[in-house]
């Protein structure tokens, strides 16, 4: 990774994440799967979540949606600590997948919540 876009991504991911959840990812990467995480990193991370249009907090919330939405349970469990950290309550977060179940499904909004509900309880054990 070296463009501008990957620095970037790779600054904000941090930010995002946190330091210790990016070292761990980047360690466990195989060589077959390195080439995604970049393309994640320089367009996701730099290009998209760098752009000024949306606050990360916003930028949060849709992701968390869209991965609901698709099912993509583990990825909305990791969107949720990012989410936290951007300032996104639980409440914001319930109101969002409410919305989901509205608009995609009862059947995504009840996973989503489930995995949601453990990704909380999750970030309340690390932090006590």
């Amino acid at each position: 990774m070296s463009t501008d876009n990957s620095i970037e991504g790779l600054r904000i991911r941090r930010e995002i994440m946190g330091e210790e959840y990016v070292d761990k990812s980047l360690l466990s990467v195989t060589e077959f799967r390195r080439p995604l995480l970049e393309l994640i990193t320089e367009y996701g991370w730099g290009a998209v979540w760098g752009r000024p249009g949306l606050s990360r907090s916003a930028r949060s919330l849709v992701t968390i949606g869209a991965m609901a939405a698709l099912g993509k349970q583990g990825e909305l469990k990791s969107h949720v600590r990012g989410a936290i950290h951007n300032g996104v309550t639980p409440v914001e977060i319930q109101e969002a997948l409410l919305q989901i179940a509205v608009y995609c499904g009862a059947g995504a909004a009840a996973e989503a919540f489930a995995t949601v509900e453990a990704a909380l309880l999750e970030l309340e054990a690390e932090n006590e």
